[in-house]
């Protein structure tokens, strides 16, 4: 608020100058029309000089000793204020007031003029206020994206709600100003329309409701990494605003959805991952049912050479033996009573292999099972976590392991399945007997 007795004599001031430098012209010779209008001139002039030299000073000495001591403070805050333009917008605001009190009393001979221009300056100094407002809200957002409590939450949605109810504010007191209505009344008339308002502002307060939600729940954060096929949104969110959530995919691109789609349709969140410390691998390779069987003992023997094996088959063997021997099983049918088979071996030997190996979990569990037989054959599949999270890592050990398993494959006499190409099925076709072999070529 400001002070009636200071105004008072401020426009007391302001008026004896203008008295005085009417008089001047007026001595110089000239109607009275004609010495007001050059009055009214020759102090917005002068008026307007101060101004820019005001404004001058301030940016060129003010706001250069303002960066240097923000410069070599330790503080955070400050540099925010500086990048957010504060000191910019606040001197602007001064400057408005500043004319507002001042430009308005040179027109006294121009009273229509004079309340327009009061009107004017009023509602630039609405909107002087709300944009350092603004200026201190991001400066204030910036601040706590510093800090560990804030920095994954959805501050760009709650400064978007208050920026929507300052404009609001700031509307509605401009229209006060101009038409001279309390704003009261202007609200008054706004909740006749208020059924608009809502279909007008739908996405914004389904965005609103659904950021509050999202970051009670904790179920989304920046930073995290979410898939949500609909959308086509695999990657890092890099930003939750109040009506849509940008999404960075791996490729580069940018995915943007509505906020309140994450209510309303599912997505994965691989936040749990990434603090576990540990990713799943989960794939099989198909095996050949054919090429399983019983192995020989110099079979078994060879496998015996296989460092991981050597333990695990002394142990199975005797066993085995023992249960032959308890069941007096007719060894000379290999059906009967146990015996190791190639699948069973290789099955094993995977599991030693991951569990000696230091890029796999020990602490999550760990596993290599049959899936269910199908036309392409029995699917072997390891289930393991790898010790770290990162893509590039993950991809990396997951490669290495099923190329181990390839190669070793060969050494259990078991076949991997795949489709036949055509140089198979010609290798095949020269094969057989009486086969014309002029036919191929």
């Amino acid at each position: 608020m400001q002070n009636p007795d200071l105004t008072n004599i401020a426009s007391e001031q302001i008026h004896d100058i203008y008295q005085k430098t009417y008089n001047l012209i007026l001595f110089l010779g000239g109607s009275v029309k004609l010495t007001h209008v050059l009055t009214t001139i020759s102090l917005l002039l002068v008026v307007l000089l101060i101004l820019l030299i005001t404004d001058f000073v301030f940016r060129k000495v003010l706001k250069t000793l303002f960066i240097k001591i923000i410069s070599s403070s330790k503080t955070i805050w400050d540099d925010k204020l500086l990048e957010n333009k504060v000191l910019d917008d606040l001197s602007h605001l001064v400057l408005i007031v500043f004319a507002q009190q001042t430009v308005p009393h040179l027109f006294v001979g121009f009273h229509s003029f004079e309340n327009i221009l009061i009107k004017f300056l009023g509602v630039f100094v609405v909107f002087a206020v709300y944009k350092l407002s603004n200026a201190l809200l991001k400066t204030l957002r910036d601040i706590l994206k510093t800090s560990k409590a804030f920095f994954d939450k959805p501050l760009d949605s709650y400064l978007q709600v208050i920026q929507i109810f300052l404009i609001f504010v700031v509307f509605t007191v401009s229209f006060s100003i101009i038409t001279g209505y309390s704003p009261w009344s202007f609200l008054v008339s706004l909740g006749a329309a208020s059924a608009i308002l809502m279909l007008v502002f739908k996405d914004t307060i389904l965005g609103f409701v659904a950021s509050i939600q999202v970051s009670a729940n904790d179920s989304v954060r920046v930073g995290d990494w979410i898939e949500m096929q609909k959308y086509g949104a695999d990657g890092s969110v890099v930003q939750i605003n109040l009506n849509n959530v940008k999404v960075q995919n791996f490729d580069k691109t940018i995915v943007t959805l509505p906020t309140h789609a994450l209510l309303s349709d599912s997505f994965k969140n691989y936040r749990g991952m990434q603090q576990a410390g540990g990713r799943r691998i989960k794939r099989a390779i198909f095996i050949k049912i054919s090429s399983i069987r019983y192995l020989n003992s110099n079979e078994i023997e060879e496998l015996k050479k296989i460092h991981l094996l050597k333990d695990f088959i002394s142990i199975r063997e005797e066993e085995i033996a023992t249960y032959n021997a308890l069941h007096e099983v007719d060894e000379s049918v290999k059906v009967n009573g146990r015996r190791i088979t190639n699948i069973g071996l290789f099955r094993a030997y995977i599991e030693a292999y991951l569990r000696n190996n230091k890029n796999i979990h020990k602490e999550y569990p760990l596993m290599v099972r049959h899936l269910a037989p199908t036309e392409h054959g029995l699917p072997l599949e390891v289930y393991a976590f790898t010790q770290g999270t990162e893509w590039l890592y993950f991809e990396g050990v997951m490669a290495d392991l099923f190329d181990h398993i390839f190669a070793a494959i060969k050494y259990f006499h078991l076949e991997i399945f795949e489709l036949p190409a055509s140089d198979d099925l010609r290798a095949r076709a020269m094969q057989l007997p009486n086969f014309d072999k002029h036919i191929i070529n």
